[in-house]
């Protein structure tokens, strides 16, 4: 949840219309983590609407910023000695 969200006072109710089936297989994950069914909601969607928003960021550069971002997007990937090693293994699940 962001600080800003943390700071502000609950003060507004919302209601939702849930099947028995979803309510008992969040009650069960906010049992698992330690929370309440509020507090497990809360995060949850607060932490989805965080990730979605995060991929939408605009940015503002000047021309010089713009020129450098450019010329860094453009430019040869270095080698990466860890990286290569890593994608040489064969993953867990395979």
């Amino acid at each position: 949840m962001t600080k800003s969200a943390k700071k502000l006072k609950s003060s507004e109710t919302l209601n939702l219309r849930i099947s028995p089936a979803q309510r008992e297989l969040i009650d069960t994950a906010a049992g698992v983590c330690g929370k309440t069914r509020t507090s497990f909601i809360l995060d949850s969607v607060s932490q989805a609407a965080e990730n979605l928003l995060s991929e939408r960021n605009i940015f503002v550069l000047s021309e010089e910023q713009w020129a450098e971002f450019d010329r860094v997007l453009d430019a040869a990937p270095q080698d990466n000695s860890k990286l290569a090693k890593m994608l040489d293994k064969k993953a867990p699940w395979e």
